[in-house]
């Protein structure tokens, strides 16, 4: 997860700064797939305010809040994005009760229906693996296709579980 904090009429203090990156590493416990985050902390007239915004997956989430402190400021915009995450996860989570059967009451198993629906043209220009991960992070995808500089061949980077990155190479048997 990229962070980019922004301090508009203020001096961003390094004890503020770790305030607001221990926030959002709070953030990424509840959600994992978050590509980036950026704060804004501004003051005016001795009103402090904070402005939140996190991109996960392909969904961009804001939030924002004032108050009479910095602090206090930056944990109400964190408290409302938190919310918003929250909601955000729920939508992927199943609320129907799964209801267990063994497999010996069926003789044959069908797969499922294969449906596409979304079929997208990618443009191929030749680059190396670690130029294809930025590109993938910078799109927020989990894998991303392109033709190696070197070989010419169709290859493909993936984002494992573990934050680590894959890479398939086709070969010849």
């Amino acid at each position: 997860m990229r962070i980019h904090i922004v301090a508009r009429k203020i001096k961003m203090s390094k004890p503020v700064k770790e305030f607001i990156e221990a926030k959002f590493t709070k953030l990424h416990e509840y959600l994992e797939n978050i590509v980036w985050a950026q704060a804004i902390v501004s003051v005016e007239k001795k009103i402090h305010s904070a402005e939140v915004v996190v991109h996960a997956g392909h969904q961009t989430m804001k939030a924002a809040a004032e108050s009479d402190e910095m602090y206090s400021a930056i944990d109400k915009a964190m408290d409302k994005m938190e919310a918003q995450i929250k909601k955000y996860k729920e939508r992927f989570t199943d609320h129907h009760a799964t209801e267990t059967v063994g497999l010996d009451e069926f003789t044959t198993l069908v797969g499922p229906e294969i449906r596409f629906s979304v079929v997208k043209d990618v443009p191929l220009k030749p680059m190396n693996k670690e130029e294809a991960v930025i590109e993938m992070e910078k799109i927020g995808y989990n894998f991303w296709m392109f033709q190696d500089k070197g070989s010419k061949q169709l290859q493909v980077v993936f984002k494992r579980l573990d934050s680590t990155y894959g890479l398939l190479q086709p070969v010849k048997k």
